[in-house]
């Protein structure tokens, strides 16, 4: 299991978004909800390197690469609630998640489980479209003689 492309590559996914969250809160940019939205792209990273994996490695199956990417996008967001979760834990709990942007998700205030519950279901389902997303990109591509072709 830990040695599956779909780990490795969540795994990158994990480091990626905690390196970035990290980064943001030395420069002080935590609570500004549109940079958080840009952690998509990190994603978007981790699933096209799976994908592409698998159809250079000739997997060409739709749903055999539509579930492999989607795969890759829940192991990175479940170690990244995990981490987050820790993270919170260590800056003060519930005193820190009132430090962070109001308007992300919720209106009230939050506890600590429901702050990364809420977190976890948005990551779940932004992974899930950027798997179907992706894979439009690459239906129907195969490779021959090393080259990336069209069906």
């Amino acid at each position: 299991m830990f040695k599956s492309r779909e780990f490795i590559n969540g795994f990158i996914i994990f480091v990626g978004i905690g390196i970035y969250f990290l980064f943001m809160e030395v420069l002080g940019l935590s609570d500004n909800f549109f940079l958080r939205i840009l952690n998509v792209f990190i994603i978007f990273y981790g699933i096209n390197r799976t994908i592409k994996a698998n159809i250079y490695g000739g997997q060409n199956d739709y749903l055999f690469n539509l579930t492999s990417g989607a795969l890759t996008a829940f192991v990175g967001v479940i170690l990244s609630i995990i981490g987050l979760n820790i993270y919170i834990h260590i800056q003060g709990g519930e005193e820190y998640i009132k430090t962070l942007s109001e308007a992300f998700l919720f209106g009230g205030s939050p506890s600590v489980y429901q702050y990364c519950a809420g977190l976890l279901f948005e990551g779940l389902a932004s992974s899930a479209i950027a798997a179907f997303t992706l894979m439009q990109y690459w239906k129907g591509k195969t490779v021959r003689d090393g080259h990336l072709t069209h069906e």
